[in-house]
């Protein structure tokens, strides 16, 4: 309760503070709205040279990269810490979190929280209705409950290889340019990953699991049952990588020295 109660007074500290500045709100969520445009643009781009990719069709594409704005949007409203390692570790901010009776990552996600990015779930929303009434999927009563539950574990997955690469900084002090290059390498999951190699599709699936953030879940709601097994397995991939993360975050918090001079 003491966790939840905490969250909550970070969110309306959080909400008070963006409203007062209405002008830059709505300028964030117009350069969001732009980004996903040019994302869904090329997905029709592609698909006016061709009617099929692999195997898939436009409306499935597309429904893909709807399910995929989902957590993704999750993500990135609690799981900010793309400059992690420059603003904690460089600048020293990680020895005033440390001198907090609560936990160090939790204060983090706090902290950098982006509540304006959940405006994705809306366009997410409104891209999976449309391609899913094209497709006419058929919805069983049960299914609001298992989208939600992918798109944890999806949010999950994102979330844990995120942090993974932030606890480098608590071994190595310098500035790095992972994220950036992590963040480009995401993508790849807003794509059926059978139209890769098999080595990028392992990688996507047991390496880098971004496969579990789009394609895999979305399997299930379009029927495609040889991945059905994919689908199911988003939650639990999602916790267990989640886990290894925060593991990997209290071993690096043991490891770190403090900011120099």
């Amino acid at each position: 309760m003491f966790y939840v109660t905490m969250f909550f007074q970070y969110v309306s500290q959080y909400l008070k503070t963006r409203l007062q500045y209405r002008t830059d709100l709505f300028v964030k969520f117009l350069s969001d709205l732009l980004f996903q445009a040019v994302n869904l643009i090329f997905i029709l781009l592609v698909f006016g040279h061709t009617d099929m990719l692999n195997g898939w069709n436009r409306d499935e594409i597309i429904f893909i990269y709807g399910f995929f704005m989902i957590p993704f949007a999750l993500f990135s409203a609690f799981f900010n810490i793309w400059n992690f390692n420059e603003q904690y570790i460089v600048n020293g901010e990680m020895d005033r979190i440390l001198t907090r009776p609560i936990h160090s990552l939790f204060q983090i996600i706090l902290e950098r929280m982006e509540l304006e990015s959940l405006f994705g779930l809306v366009t997410g929303f409104i891209i999976i209705f449309y391609s899913g009434s094209r497709l006419n999927l058929d919805i069983e009563w049960y299914d609001p409950l298992l989208f939600f539950v992918f798109s944890i574990g999806g949010a999950l997955v994102y979330a844990s290889i995120f942090i993974g690469i932030a606890t480098i900084g608590f071994f190595s002090d310098s500035r790095t340019s992972i994220m950036p290059m992590m963040y480009n390498v995401g993508n790849y999951g807003r794509y059926p990953v059978d139209i890769y190699n098999k080595a990028i599709r392992f990688v996507l699936t047991w390496v880098l699991p971004f496969a579990f953030v789009g394609v895999y879940p979305s399997a299930y709601f379009l029927g495609k049952t040889e991945w059905y097994s994919y689908s199911f397995a988003t939650p639990v991939v999602g916790l267990v990588f989640f886990s290894i993360a925060v593991w990997l975050w209290n071993q690096g918090v043991k490891k770190y020295r403090g900011a120099g001079n």
